[in-house]
């Protein structure tokens, strides 16, 4: 661009001392120097697209919850297994360790934390380790899954779901932590889970936190095909029932299997989720439409999955919106077409877009992802 500009100038200088020779080879040139600069106009605006390639980052991590705090995106992630040098905690209370014992998966006895990451630009990403981790949550010992986090009365406070209760009689559910900053560290809030317990067959995992245009914070939660609507409090550390006296509200939609996601758009509420098998190539996301954050909420369609020539397991997603923008990304994990671990996920985010109709266009996955997009 440089050189461009300092070949124009010099035949500048070259025309100026043809000004008092022939008319017409100074017209000519005149044609020529205005050739030349549109020429470098043209260079000047076709730079180079830069994406943020997927995986996102390296690691196998899974159900990423993607949200922006200011000028930065930010992804939490579960930890799903181990990429290079195993990461464990540090610290393990003797108490965990007897409830370690209740894991119907070894590979859960991994999961004893959270990492997260941040980005300016959606390709550069700063790793953030275990901003929660066990050793500041006594209650909890292993399958820390799924976070969700959201800022409310100047704090962050982060959802998660901990020891994959299998029934009443066992300890664990969904708990939240607190910290001053999104990078942690957390720390339990409760010193207990938040939900303990199995109501109306959703299992107390998958759990994520939305607030609506009024203020008032949801979180939609649930595992074994039941999925959940709770009211929080106004500190978010408690639930608040519904005007009709329901504390527990069931708004399962067709196929449900886990993973719920809900955002606001044009006055419609969507509810999304995961079907099929975590484990599996066939795990996708669906969604519904509804015009209350508490449904009833319909069934519209599936719109994330496997591509057999790019990876498979596509699911258990996000979604990030541009503020004051029509602009969309889903953020999710899925699992390259070089393993078929199931705890092999990797998180990827690719462009998601609506028809005039408000209905969302099927996503196609990519391996270039997005193009780099800085909020300010």
């Amino acid at each position: 661009m440089r050189n461009c500009y300092n070949k124009l100038f010099g035949m500048f200088l070259k025309g100026f001392n043809l000004f008092n020779q022939q008319k017409m080879r100074l017209n000519i040139f005149l044609i020529l120097i205005i050739y030349l600069l549109l020429s470098c106009e043209k260079k000047s605006g076709s730079v180079e697209m830069i994406y943020s390639g997927n995986p996102l980052f390296p690691g196998w991590y899974a159900d990423p919850e993607g949200i922006i705090f200011d000028d930065e995106y930010w992804i939490y992630p579960t930890y799903s297994d181990d990429f290079g040098p195993p990461e464990r905690s540090d610290v393990i209370s003797a108490r965990q360790q007897e409830a370690q014992k209740n894991t119907i998966n070894e590979q859960y006895l991994k999961q004893t934390f959270f990492n997260a990451f941040s980005s300016k630009d959606l390709v550069e990403w700063t790793k953030h380790p275990h901003v929660l981790d066990i050793k500041d949550v006594e209650w909890a010992a292993y399958s820390l899954w799924a976070p969700s986090i959201i800022k409310a009365n100047d704090q962050y406070y982060l959802f998660f779901s901990a020891n994959d209760i299998q029934s009443n009689d066992e300890y664990g559910g969904i708990g939240v932590a607190v910290a001053n900053n999104p990078a942690g560290p957390f720390i339990d809030a409760l010193g207990k889970p938040l939900i303990n317990a199995f109501h109306n067959g959703a299992q107390p995992i998958d759990q994520f936190v939305f607030r609506d245009d009024d203020g008032q914070i949801y979180m939609y939660y649930g595992g074994w095909r039941h999925c959940n609507v709770v009211k929080l409090s106004k500190d978010l550390l408690s639930l608040v029932p519904f005007d009709d006296g329901e504390t527990y509200k069931e708004i399962t939609p067709e196929n449900y299997v886990e993973g719920p996601f809900v955002f606001k758009r044009k006055g419609k509420y969507y509810l999304m989720w995961s079907e099929g098998s975590w484990g599996g190539p066939d795990y996708s996301v669906a969604y519904a439409i509804g015009d209350s954050p508490i449904g009833p909420f319909v069934r519209k369609a599936k719109i994330l999955q496997q591509d057999p020539n790019i990876a498979t397991g596509s699911g258990h997603h996000s979604m990030i919106n541009i503020p004051e923008r029509d602009e969309w990304y889903i953020i999710y994990h899925r699992r390259p077409l070089t393993t078929k671990n199931g705890n092999h996920r990797e998180v990827c985010i690719d462009k998601i877009t609506f028809e005039n109709s408000g209905q969302i266009k099927p996503v196609k996955i990519t391996v270039r992802g997005v193009p780099r997009r800085l909020l300010k």
